[in-house]
Formats: C-alpha cells, structure tokens, sequence
C-alpha cells in the first residue's frame, strides 16, 4: 500500500506545477519526490502526470486522487494537531474513584502508568464501596461495578465481571459436588450480605436466568472475608472470577457448574453530564479498558 509520503509528494507535486518546485516545499530531494510518484503510478497501474521536457500535466483520474487524497492529507494533519494539544491539557489535579478491592489490582497500575505517561497530572484515588456521589466528591471519573447511579452521568461500559460458583475441595470431600443449580439448597453456601442477591443465585438453567435459593451458617457483608470463609471450607461461594481465580489456578478452589454461571457484571467508566468529556478522561478510560481487555476477569 502506497505511503503517507507517496501521497504527499504527488499531491505536492500537482498543486505546485513541478516536481523541483514539490521538493523544495517537502524538503526532500527532487530524486525522492520524483521516485515516491512513480511508485505510486505503479502501484495504481494508472498515469497519473504526464511528463513532458517542457512541463507537467496531471491526467483526469489524477486529478481526482488529487482532490480526495487533499481532503485526507487535511483530516490527518488536524487530527495530529488535535492529538498534541490534548497532551499540553494533560495536567493538574486528576481524581478517579473505584472500590477499595478491585482498584489496587486493576485501577490502581493503569493511574501509575498514566501519571508516567502524563508527568504535570497530580492523580488523587478516592476508593469506596459506597457509590461515591461523582459530582459531589469532585470526581474527574469513577469506575464502577454494576450499578452506575444517577442517570444523569455520562457512561462508558469497559469491561464485563465473569461470576463463578466455587468451593474448597475439602468441602467438596465432605459434602459432595452439586451437579445442576437444583442441588444447591441442599448445600451449605457462604451468603454475602452485600450486593443484590444475598441468599438467591442468578443461574443460568436451560437458556433462562434462574433464582436459586441458598442457605448456609455463614453470612458475610464483606467480599473478601467472604472468599476466605470458602477457602477454609465453610460452604459453596459465588464471586467474581478476579476475586478467586488465583485459588482457582493454585488448587485451593474449585469451579463448579461452569455451565450455569450467572450473567457477568458489567464495569463502567461514569463522569459528570454537565460538561464535555475532557481529553484526560477520555484518554485514562480508554488506558483503563485496554488493560482490562488483557486480563482474565
């Protein structure tokens, strides 16, 4: 395909009369511009200047390529210009909220990386469970899981949150392996106190979404002591994959009923409606969603 340089020169070339005169405006050599249209002709297979000793004359089918590629050559340029002015307004203070877990593994190495990128940005975390109010709390952005509140945000979907059904093996010893969604009421399950569900599982069953009523002798309003109740064998859990996934590759978990995991969460980038999405933001949620498109969550 032909270059960038190609089309530069040859729209030079037809806009200034001559190749010397193209040359001079690129600042490259008369030999350089005279080589990147030619190679252009041949990669069209078509003429596009007809070259006599007195002077050069652009062919009808050059001179629409000409008008075309002029337009692109413009859209280019301003989208260069755009790019580095984006970059001077990156600076000042920038202020992200995410929850207290899952913003050290994800949120928390994309901002390091971005206050790298960007030196003048000064970066303040603001991390909490509660669903921080964005405008109140003077968040640039927030990241979210599930649950994006108020519907006058903005809001940019990033990533989705596989949910997995695990237990200890050594419960799995004791107590056996459920088999289908049915089995589960007649297992212990360790029950989290937060989040919409609690004590019924969204499963998928035949095609549908089905609510599963569990019980267990263990309840818990904190995710992370959650896990750790069905790592010591206290019961069946459901958790986001992120959450477990490294018990799950090391043993100290197993995945249960694969086939009828629950609908996974979606994750959100959310600012404020009131103004237009600032180069900064713009430009950390598509950091943030890049690398979440590489990680196994």
């Amino acid at each position: 395909m032909a270059s960038l340089e190609q089309y530069e020169a040859f729209v030079e070339t037809v806009d200034r009369g001559s190749l010397t005169a193209a040359a001079r405006h690129l600042n490259r050599s008369l030999q350089s511009v005279s080589r990147a249209v030619a190679t252009l002709e041949d990669e069209l297979g078509v003429e596009l200047i007809k070259r006599t000793t007195r002077r050069l004359q652009t062919t009808p089918t050059g001179l629409v390529l000409r008008d075309r590629l002029r337009i692109a050559l413009k859209d280019i340029d301003d989208a260069h210009a755009e790019a580095k002015r984006a970059t001077k307004r990156i600076a000042g203070l920038f202020r992200i909220g995410a929850s207290v877990q899952f913003a050290p593994r994800f949120v928390v190495p994309t901002a390091v990386a971005f206050q790298q990128r960007f030196p003048d940005l000064e970066i303040d975390l603001v991390l909490n469970d509660a669903l921080a109010d964005v405008v109140e709390t003077r968040l640039d952005v927030a990241i979210r899981i599930g649950d994006l509140g108020a519907a006058t945000l903005r809001s940019q979907k990033i990533a989705q949150l596989r949910r997995v059904v695990v237990a200890a093996p050594g419960y799995l010893a004791r107590h056996g392996r459920p088999r289908t969604p049915s089995d589960l009421p007649a297992h212990f399950c360790v029950i989290r106190t937060v989040g919409p569900e609690g004590a019924s599982w969204p499963l998928s069953d035949s095609g549908s979404i089905v609510a599963v009523p569990v019980k267990g002798v263990i309840r818990c309003n904190d995710t992370t002591a959650a896990n750790a109740a069905v790592l010591q064998g206290a019961g069946i859990g459901l958790a986001p994959l992120w959450q477990v996934r490294q018990d799950i590759d090391d043993g100290r978990l197993e995945l249960l009923l694969p086939e009828h995991e629950p609908p996974p969460i979606p994750v959100s980038a959310v600012w404020a409606s009131h103004i237009g999405t600032p180069a900064r933001t713009r430009l950390f949620i598509e950091a943030v969603k890049h690398r979440l498109s590489g990680e196994r969550i």
